[in-house]
This record gives structure tokens, C-alpha cells and sequence, in this order.
């Protein structure tokens, strides 16, 4: 005859078979991460539900043979368990190492099994210190998965601190459930819940873990010159700052044999003294092998060991192409946050810094070189402004005055001359006449006596009004009343822009007008010349110009770039071409 279904018996068998598969499940998922990403708080969790399930055997054993040996297992696997999920928070938030003494705490569930299953007649009296137990555990489990989540915000830690807490005081209601007979089979059904919430929340916990370790190796891999007024060292060293839990960091390297600290940051920024034997090995071997560790009760320099001890600390080996020549440490009072790294992401976020002050290093060099050669280039337009001033004054106060000289000898002796020579003395006089117009104009060219003495805008209008007057150009001079102050380079250099932007547009723009706008702002002057021509091939690149024999257009840019301006050339929307010119305001 089948045993009746509905029996509290069978009704208790069953719910404890379904709760054993549910803890056999745990168990499989938390050393299956375990295995994965060897995190020793993973296996404590599967050590934990390993026990409960040797909990369940033994009740359901109990269940099935009266026998009071099952009963007493019971109650030593359910203490040992909560002293498991308690361990394994520990080692999550604060990896503490293991100390003898803590095995006393085991002894507790096997001392009072045994006087509550064999010496103990009142139910009450025998089940009362173990639940208590149970609940104080299971409550202190979960406060410090809370305090975690108030440390860090983990997603993982607030389901696991409500959980376990809840739980805890599920514990509390076991005795007068069972005497009163309520116990069978909601109180399984709330613990499998319970279980069944916890193991969400290690899955997020991990998830969280994974999330850190990621935001740890992409805030200490980045580029380290974005801000050129920072130093380096002082960039990378306060970055691990912004890190949860993380309270100083300090870069290391062996210098004559010795283990000698470079710069800290943070709590570490004070640090003096020599590192204890045990805290230069470790630095050592990540220097000298190349291998990360991630340890806890570091010890900062001081006398003995006098100085603050820290939680945790994680040690980088910072790799300079294929060699390593320093180490990172960080330190915090709590939980790393390279706990989801394993050694080879660790070896990868070594790489990474270093990689990141190389490329600080080469981008400063870079930084430096370019300032050289846009310093070289400046003297170069200077000096060639110079030569160009001096030739003009040269070819005016000498040449010039040379041929007027001889111009008005001429005309001296055309007036003197017979007849038939003054004729001839007329056409030298106005061959004269042109060469002395062309010298003008190349005085002119070499330096503009307009920009001299009446300044940049009515320097800009003339040309415009010349270039026009000789080409036939519609040209359009759209400017302000007044600009701000520019250096005297800066002003030539926007002249010499439209100087030759005209010239382009007369030789090979086949246009017909040409507007000139010139703009002042706060902190630039722009000048933009666009043309109704054929506009500029392909793009209008200056790269490609200027690959094309547009030679003009190079040296334009050399000047304006040499003094922090930019240059762009594009076709207009419209048709035709567009040059635009950019240069700051002197002070800006």
C-alpha cells in the first residue's frame, strides 16, 4: 500500500527533496564560477551550499529512520553552513586570512547539538541557542554585504545583505513553527526563496565584480596627455583614486639593488621610510618577474612595523615596451577592486599603463618637436619678412632714386635735343616711366607701405581696390570699422593671405567677383575669401593643392600656422572657391 501523498511525512520529504535539488543546483553554479574565475569568496559560497545539502540529507534521513544521530547532523551542518556564508562574505569584502582560532566558532554547533539531541528534554531549551545561532550568523552575513553596498553601491551585495538578513529572521520563527506544526512545508518552501534569491544575488555580486575590474583596467589604461599641464607620473598615480575603496597608490622601482619609491598619491603621498621585507618582496618580484599579486595587511613605510596597515593592496608590474621597469601598488580598506582580474589581466593592465606613459612620453617629445619647428618656422617668415623689408627699402631708396635721377637727366637733354632725337628721348623717358611703375609695384609686393602707415584694414581695401582696378575683378571688401589688437606679424600675415588669394583667383579662377569678409571676435580674427570661378579640383584639400604645384598656398599656410592660425580651402556652396584664414588675438 502507497503511503498516503498527503501525509505531513511525505508533504516534509517532498519539499526537503525539492530543496536539495535547488541547493544541489547552488552548489554546482557557485564552483562552476569558482573554477572559472578562481575567486576564493565563489568557493566558500560552494562549500556553503555543499553543507546544506548534508543538512537536508540528514533531516531527510532522520525523516525516513527516527534515528537521532541524522537529527544531530542536522543541526551541526546548519551551524557549519551559516559559518560558511558568513566566511565566505568575509573573504568577498575584506579577504581576511584564515587564523586557527576561528576553528573554536566550529565547535560551537557540535557542542550544542550534542546537548540538545541527547541531553535536553524541552524542545525549547534544546532548539533555542541553536536557532539563535543560526539567525545571528545569518543576520551578520548579510550586514556585511549591506556594508558593502554602502561602501560601493554593488547591486550583487544590497540583494544579498536583504536576503540574508530577511532569512536571519526566518530563522527565528523554526521552533514555534514546529511545535505548533506550521513548519511543514512553507517553512521549506520561504527557505528555498530565500536560497533561491541568494544565489540571484552572488550572480549579480559576480556581474558587479566583472563590471569594477573592467572600469579598474580602462581608468588606468587611457591616455595620459590629454591635460599637458599635468605631470605624468601624478596623472596615472591619481587615477586609481576614483577607484571604490582604493585609498593611495604609489609607483616603485629598483634603483642600486633596492627597492625605492618615485611618487604617491593619496593616502600614500606621505609615505617615507623603506618598505618591510615582506612588502619590497613583493615589489620585487613584480619587477623582476613581471608578476602581478594581489594580497591584503600591507604595511606603509615606517619604523618596524609602525605604519598603517591597509586591507588590501594589488601590485602591478608597469611595463615599458617589452620590459618592466616599475610597479604600481594600490592600496584600500576593502575589497580590491581587481578582485575579477585574473594574473593574465593583471600582466595586460601592466602592459597598458606603461604603454600609456610611453605614450605620454613620445606625445610630450612629439609636443616639444612640433613647438621646435613651428618656432623655426616663425624665424624663418621673419627673416624672410626681413629680407623682403630690406630689399624693398634698397630697391626704393637706391634703385628708385637711381632711375628718377637718370629720368630727369633725360629729360634735360630732350629738352636740349635736336629734333630728331627728342623723339627717342620721349620713348626712353616712358620706358622709364614703366620700369619706375613696375619697381613701385614690386617695392609694393615686397613690403606694403600701406600696412606700415595706415594699418591692416585700410592696407586690405587697397589691395582689393588694385588687384581689382587691374584685373577687372568685381572685388568686395566686407570688414568692421576697427579689429582688435594683432601683432604686427599677424597683421602681415592676414595681408599677405589676400595678397595671394587674389592672385590665385586673377590666375586660374576664370572668375569674374571675389568677396572679402573679414570677422573679429573675443579670441580671433577670420578672414574668408570666396571666388564665383571654377573652384578648386577634387576636394580642395591643401595637402593635395599644395601636391599639385599650388606652392602659394603652402607657404600661406607656414605663415599662418607658425603663428597658431589655421588655413582651410574648400568649394563654396555655390560655385567656386573658398580660403579661410584664422589667426588669435594677440593676448588670447
Amino acid at each position: 500500500m502507497l503511503p498516503d501523498a498527503t501525509s505531513p511525512a511525505v508533504v516534509e520529504l517532498d519539499a526537503a527533496l525539492l530543496q536539495a535539488v535547488i541547493t544541489l543546483c547552488l552548489a554546482g553554479l557557485c564552483a562552476g564560477l569558482f573554477r572559472r574565475y578562481r575567486k576564493p569568496f565563489l568557493g566558500w559560497f560552494a562549500i556553503a551550499w555543499l553543507l546544506y545539502l548534508l543538512r537536508i540529507a540528514a533531516i531527510v534521513t532522520f525523516l525516513a529512520t527516527a534515528d537521532r544521530v541524522w537529527l544531530y547532523w542536522h543541526q551541526v551542518a546548519t551551524g557549519w553552513t551559516a559559518l560558511a556564508l558568513l566566511w565566505a562574505a568575509l573573504v568577498f569584502s575584506r579577504a581576511v586570512p584564515w587564523r586557527n582560532r576561528y576553528a573554536l566558532a566550529m565547535l560551537f554547533p557540535v557542542a550544542w547539538s550534542y546537548v540538545a539531541i541527547y541531553r535536553l528534554d524541552n524542545f525549547f531549551l534544546a532548539a533555542g541557542p541553536a536557532v539563535l545561532f543560526l539567525s545571528v550568523v545569518t543576520l551578520g552575513t548579510g550586514w556585511v554585504f549591506l556594508a558593502w553596498y554602502r561602501r560601493v553601491g554593488s547591486g550583487g551585495a544590497a540583494v544579498l545583505g536583504v536576503a540574508l538578513m530577511l532569512w536571519g529572521l526566518h530563522h527565528l520563527d523554526y521552533p514555534f513553527l514546529r511545535a505548533r506544526g506550521a513548519w511543514n512545508p512553507w517553512g521549506y518552501y520561504l527557505d528555498i526563496l530565500f536560497m533561491l534569491v541568494t544565489g540571484a544575488g552572488i550572480l549579480v555580486l559576480l556581474l558587479d565584480d566583472l563590471r569594477l575590474g573592467l572600469g579598474a583596467l580602462l581608468t588606468l589604461s587611457g591616455d595620459l596627455q590629454r591635460d599637458p599641464g599635468v605631470d605624468d607620473l601624478d596623472r596615472l598615480l591619481a587615477r586609481p583614486l576614483a577607484l571604490p575603496t582604493v585609498k593611495g597608490s604609489v609607483l616603485y622601482a629598483i634603483e642600486d639593488g633596492r627597492v625605492a619609491m618615485l611618487r604617491g598619491a593619496g593616502a600614500c603621498a606621505s609615505w617615507t621610510g623603506e618598505l618591510g621585507a615582506a612588502e619590497a618582496a613583493e615589489v620585487t618580484q613584480a619587477i623582476t618577474r613581471g608578476e602581478p599579486s594581489v594580497g591584503a595587511a600591507w604595511h606603509a613605510p615606517g619604523p618596524g612595523r609602525g605604519g598603517r596597515a591597509f586591507d588590501f593592496v594589488a601590485v602591478l608590474p608597469v611595463f615599458l615596451e617589452a620590459r618592466v621597469t616599475r610597479a604600481l601598488v594600490v592600496v584600500g580598506d576593502a575589497r580590491d577592486p581587481f578582485a575579477a582580474l585574473d594574473t593574465g589581466f593583471l600582466v595586460a593592465l601592466g602592459q597598458q599603463v606603461g604603454a600609456a606613459l610611453r605614450n605620454a612620453e613620445l606625445y610630450r617629445a612629439l609636443t616639444a618637436r612640433t613647438g621646435d619647428l613651428e618656432r623655426l618656422s616663425r624665424r624663418m617668415v621673419q627673416q624672410h619678412e626681413e629680407e623682403r623689408r630690406r630689399l624693398s627699402l634698397y630697391l626704393h631708396d637706391e634703385t628708385a632714386q637711381l632711375l628718377t635721377a637718370v629720368k630727369l637727366q633725360l629729360g634735360v637733354m630732350q629738352e636740349r635735343a635736336e629734333p630728331r632725337l627728342r623723339e627717342q628721348l620721349g620713348e626712353m623717358l616712358g620706358q622709364m616711366d614703366d620700369g619706375l611703375r613696375s619697381l613701385r609695384n614690386l617695392t609694393n609686393d615686397l613690403r606694403p607701405a600701406l600696412l606700415d602707415d595706415l594699418g591692416l584694414l585700410p592696407a586690405l581695401r587697397s589691395l582689393a581696390s588694385e588687384v581689382g582696378g587691374q584685373t577687372g575683378l568685381a572685388v568686395r571688401v566686407d570688414a568692421p570699422d576697427a579689429l582688435p589688437p594683432l601683432s604686427s606679424d599677424a597683421e602681415l600675415a592676414l595681408f599677405r593671405a589676400l595678397q595671394e588669394s587674389l592672385s590665385n583667383v586673377a590666375q586660374h579662377a576664370g572668375a569674374h567677383g571675389v568677396r572679402v569678409s573679414v570677422a573679429a571676435g573675443d579670441l580671433a580674427v577670420t578672414l574668408d575669401v570666396v571666388d564665383d570661378g571654377c573652384g578648386f579640383p577634387s576636394r580642395g584639400s591643401t595637402d593635395g593643392l599644395e601636391r599639385a604645384g599650388h606652392l602659394g598656398l603652402a607657404g600661406m599656410r607656414e605663415r599662418i600656422v607658425a603663428l597658431g592660425g589655421t588655413l582651410a580651402t574648400s568649394n563654396a556652396p555655390g560655385g567656386g572657391a573658398r580660403v579661410s584664414v584664422r589667426l588669435p588675438v594677440s593676448g588670447a
